[in-house]
Order: structure tokens, then sequence, then C-alpha cells
């Protein structure tokens, strides 16, 4: 069994300088097509659930699913809760096998998102797993608005937090379908000098391909999740598996032929993140 914690995909990665993919997940198909990509690529990979596949498969279920592709892998998988947003969300992610836990207290104050990802990372520690925190808000694309990372707030959250990964607010957004202009480079760099902790970038499919593989070798940028891009793939790969066969009716026949071209495009991903292969 191959199944980590972030800590344990990420510390390396900080000390050797590269990124390890968080890929969104929203069904069995991308969870396969992802595990099989990080094994072409002899890499790691942390599968998330974030809100949108939790309102669509129960975190129970989705800890089972996590945990048996990690067990047949021949690379490290992290199981990681992406966006919970109160305690019962991670008490629930903890308690399903997920070993990784990201609270999202960036909509409170300082204190209050402080105070409250304290008491997650005490219970995921005292668990043995990890937990990863946001300071800023990131926003998303055609909705709410980011408000950036502020360097010294982002100090104080991980030093009273505890947080073993930090998500920041840099010019990402979520749900970004173009990959447009980049990230502010200049605060990343103020970030990185005001703390200590693997920073993780959310909304990455929106970061130009270039300046991931260049943050990924060159900063503390340890983390990028990628949803949009993959969904993209998924959608593209379902129609093209309806229109050879309209007649065809069997959801699994049609799902299965998502795997090969989901995989190929995580692949892509992944290769840019300059992982060294996996021993």
């Amino acid at each position: 069994m191959t199944l980590v914690n972030l800590t344990q995909v990420l510390q390396p990665a900080l000390e050797q300088g590269y990124a390890v993919g968080g890929l969104v997940t929203l069904g069995w198909e991308d969870m396969q097509a992802y595990v099989a990509a990080a094994e072409a690529e002899n890499c790691p990979v942390i599968l998330q659930a974030g809100p949108s596949c939790r309102a669509h498969t129960p975190l129970p279920i989705l800890g089972k699913m996590f945990r048996t592709l990690a067990e047949a892998a021949s690379i490290p998988v992290v199981a990681h809760l992406d966006h919970g947003y109160n305690l019962e969300d991670c008490k629930i992610a903890l308690d399903s096998g997920f070993t990784s836990l990201m609270f999202d207290g960036s909509r409170k104050s300082l204190q209050q998102n402080i105070d409250e990802t304290a008491a997650i990372v005490a219970m995921a520690h005292t668990a043995g797993i990890s937990c990863e925190g946001e300071i800023g808000f990131v926003g998303y694309s055609g909705g709410e608005s980011s408000n950036g990372t502020d360097p010294a707030e982002a100090a104080k959250f991980c030093r009273d937090s505890g947080v073993d990964a930090l998500a920041i607010s840099v010019g990402n957004v979520h749900l970004q379908e173009e990959k447009e202009g980049g990230l502010d480079l200049a605060r990343i760099a103020e970030i990185e000098a005001n703390t200590s902790v693997p920073l993780v970038i959310h909304g990455g499919s929106g970061v130009p391909v270039a300046q991931r593989r260049l943050l990924a070798t060159q900063t503390s940028i340890c983390k990028f999740n990628i949803g949009t891009e993959l969904r993209i793939a998924f959608g593209a790969a379902l129609r093209e598996a309806i229109a050879i066969d309209p007649v065809r009716f069997d959801r699994v026949q049609i799902l299965v032929d998502t795997i090969d071209p989901v995989q190929l495009a995580a692949q892509r991903i992944l290769s840019a993140f300059g992982a060294p292969p996996q021993r």
C-alpha cells in the first residue's frame, strides 16, 4: 500500500525543488486515470475530493475509493480533502481514511481562521495525518473576487496554526479555463521570505505551464491544484466517446473510453512539475 500523508510528499518536494499535482477528482474513472498517469510518470499524486465531488459521492465512499487505488499503486498516493469548510467535514474525512485535510477558513477573519485551523491541525496531527490551510482568498472565475495573501499575515498564520502546507492567493483563480497572465512573482517571493512551509496554488489550471515549471523548481510552491483543465479533457473525451457510437447506451462502456485521454492529459500536467523518479 502506498497511501501517504501530505507532508510525506511535500517535504521531499520542498527540499529537492519540485512540485506535486493535487488532481481534483469527480468520479472513479478520473481517479483511475490520475493514478495511472502518476505511475507512468513515476511521481507522487494527490487525489483531491472537493465540495462538488462530495456533493455527488459521500466522503466515506470517497475514502474507500482513494484507499483502494492507493493499495494497488506503485507510487505514493495522498487521499486529500479539498476545501473542508468546517470541523464536521474534516472529522468525517479523517474517519473515512483520508490522509490529508485542507481546512478553508479564508473567508473568515485572520484570528478566527487561525483558531479554527489550529483546531483542525491538532486533530489531524493526533491521527498522524496532515493539514493544509489557506490565508488570503482565492476567488472564482466569473464569481467572487480574490483577496491577495498578505506576507505578514501568512507568517503569523503559519506560526500560530501549525499547518503543514499553506494555500496562497497570488493572482491564481479557481475555475479559470484560459491560462492568462501568470502569478505575482514578487508577492510569492515575499511570502516565501516570511514562511517555511510548502506553499500551494489553488486554481492551477489558469497558470501558464512554463510558469508552473519555473515555480515548481525554483520556489517553495510544492503543490498545484489542477481541476478545470482535467474536467475539460474529460468532457472532450466523453463527447467523443458518445459521438463514435451514437446508439451505444451502456454508461460503463462510454465512461471507460474517457480513461486513456484523461490519463494522457494528467501525464502532461504532472510531467511539468519536475519530480524526480520515485524509487
